[in-house]
C-alpha cells in the first residue's frame, strides 16, 4: 500500500525542524520570521504559517505575537502528551499508581545497571526537591523519577515516564495532598539512589516497588477513612 503524499505545509513542517534540530536551536530560541522562511524553502508566507500552526499544535514551537516565534519544549520529544484530559479520581489516582508498579521497578534496575556519573549526580539533585515545598502541580522534569528513568540511559523511556507525570498531574497532586511526608519520600529516594549507584539492579528494583506500594496503600487507607 503506498502512503500518503505529505502536503506542501506537512513538508515544510519537517523542512522548519530539521532547520532547528540543525541550527542547535532549543526551547526559548527565537526562529526566523515566517517572511524568511518562505524565502528560504521558496514558498508562500501563508504556507509558512500553515506549517508553523502544525508545529505550534504539538508545541514544537511557539508563536507569541507581537514578538516572533520561539523553539518550544515539544522540539525534542518522541511522545506527546494530551492537555485535554479529565479532572483526578480515586480511581484515575490509584490507576496511576498501579501503572508506575508495572513500569517503573524495571526501569530501576535498568538504571542500576546503565548509570553514569552525571545521572547519578541528576538524581541526587532530585532526591533533595523532596524536602522543598512543591506549590501547583509539580514539574515533571524536577521529579526523581523522571530522573530515574533517564538513568535507564533509555529516551524514550525518560519520555514515557515523564509523559504519564505530566498528562496526570492533576493525579500527582493529589497523592502529595494524602501523603505528604516529604521525610519518608526522601529516605526512600535516597535508598533507591543507593542501590542505582551501587549498580544492584535487584535492590534498585525491589525498593522502588516497595516506595511506590506505599504510597498507594496509604492513599488508599487515607480515602478510605475519608468515605467511612
Amino acid at each position: 500500500m503506498t502512503p500518503p503524499t505529505p502536503s506542501l505545509s506537512e513538508r515544510i513542517a519537517d523542512g522548519i525542524v530539521a532547520l532547528i534540530e540543525s541550527s542547535g536551536l532549543g526551547p526559548g530560541d527565537p526562529l526566523e520570521s515566517s517572511r524568511a522562511l518562505a524565502k528560504r524553502f521558496d514558498v508562500t508566507t501563508p504556507t509558512v504559517r500553515e506549517a508553523l500552526r502544525r508545529l505550534e499544535a504539538t508545541d514544537v514551537i511557539r508563536l507569541r505575537h507581537g514578538s516572533g516565534t520561539y523553539i518550544g519544549e515539544g522540539i525534542g520529544r518522541r511522545l506527546l502528551v494530551n492537555p485535554h484530559v479529565a479532572g483526578s479520581s480515586t480511581d484515575s489516582v490509584l490507576e496511576l499508581v498501579e501503572a508506575r508498579l508495572l513500569l517503573e521497578p524495571p526501569v530501576a534496575a535498568a538504571a542500576a545497571l546503565s548509570r553514569s556519573e552525571g545521572a547519578v549526580a541528576l538524581l541526587e539533585t532530585a532526591a533533595d526537591n523532596a524536602l522543598k515545598p512543591q506549590h501547583g502541580e509539580e514539574r515533571p522534569g524536577l521529579h526523581f523519577h523522571v530522573a530515574l528513568a533517564a538513568a535507564a540511559g533509555n529516551r524514550l523511556v525518560r519520555e514515557s515516564i515523564e509523559a504519564l507525570l505530566q498528562v496526570r498531574s492533576r493525579d500527582q497532586v493529589a497523592i502529595r495532598h494524602h501523603y505528604d511526608d516529604r521525610g519518608r519520600d526522601h529516605a526512600e529516594h535516597v535508598e533507591i539512589l543507593t542501590a542505582v549507584r551501587d549498580r544492584d539492579p535487584q535492590a534498585a528494583s525491589t525498593l522502588t516497588r516497595d516506595h511506590l506500594t506505599a504510597i498507594r496503600d496509604a492513599f488508599a487507607g487515607l480515602v478510605a477513612e475519608e468515605s467511612a
